[in-house]
């Protein structure tokens, strides 16, 4: 059960975030949603990023896995299928979860992606709009569109996966990153610089189950604007330094 199922993203170039000449576009193009242009302006500018190489689990973290670190550190039972992803998750308990993780495997370096780790290993070499490619498909992702209503099984999309083959980068459960929120270098001045009306101060991606296909978008950056962090899926995926040259 301790076992993680790593995929090793190769160090590479990440195209991150939007053209700030695009992002009109975008929200456009997800006008449907509701979403004012005032949030995605959060993703400018594009920047090319070197990112090393890493480690990323090829899943999100699950119930039973989740049920392990919960009763051998007293904390909160987790509640639903022992094959869905863990949610109602805080973020200093996820970072705990990694901690105790690591230490029963030895001492690895198990902790939460960065933020651009977490859009390295969706995007890959490209800047794709979505893990899975440039389109919007419906039945690709666990969203709000499929009307399901809960979380499903990790890995229950394959046909959604990242160009490195990890999944359910988009959906099922929102996911931490270790990043705290900040504007990118050179964003728009209406970018603004804290978000007081979050209730953590870190960035998640991917969306979860009650979220709308916007949120699948590799390049989308929110945060947790509602209290109850189970409501609106908040779980989370293992990432570790690439493990060193033979």
């Amino acid at each position: 059960m301790d076992a993680v199922d790593w995929v090793d993203i190769p160090a590479g170039l990440l195209r991150r975030g939007t053209p700030t000449g695009e992002i009109a576009s975008v929200a456009e193009r997800y006008a449907d949603t509701g979403v004012p242009v005032q949030w995605y302006l959060k993703e400018a500018p594009r920047a090319e990023v070197h990112v090393p190489a890493f480690r990323i689990a090829r899943t999100q973290v699950t119930v039973a896995q989740w049920t392990l670190f919960a009763e051998a550190t007293g904390r909160p039972a987790a509640h639903g299928p022992a094959d869905h992803p863990v949610i109602g998750v805080d973020w200093e308990s996820a970072t705990a979860y990694c901690r105790w993780l690591g230490a029963r495997l030895d001492g690895q370096d198990v902790r939460l992606p960065t933020e651009d780790e977490w859009e390295r290993a969706a995007r890959g070499d490209d800047a794709r709009e979505f893990p899975w490619g440039d389109h919007y498909r419906i039945g690709l992702a666990n969203l709000m569109d499929l009307g399901i209503g809960t979380t499903t099984p990790v890995g229950s999309f394959p046909d959604g996966a990242s160009p490195f083959g990890v999944l359910d980068m988009a959906g099922n459960a929102d996911e931490w990153t270790s990043t705290p929120y900040a504007p990118y270098p050179g964003a728009p001045a209406e970018v603004p610089a804290t978000e007081d009306w979050a209730f953590d101060r870190h960035i998640t991606r991917g969306g979860a189950f009650r979220h709308d296909r916007d949120l699948a978008r590799c390049a989308r950056r929110h945060g947790v604007y509602e209290q109850d962090f189970a409501a609106i899926g908040v779980g989370l995926r293992l990432a570790a330094s690439a493990p060193a040259a033979a």
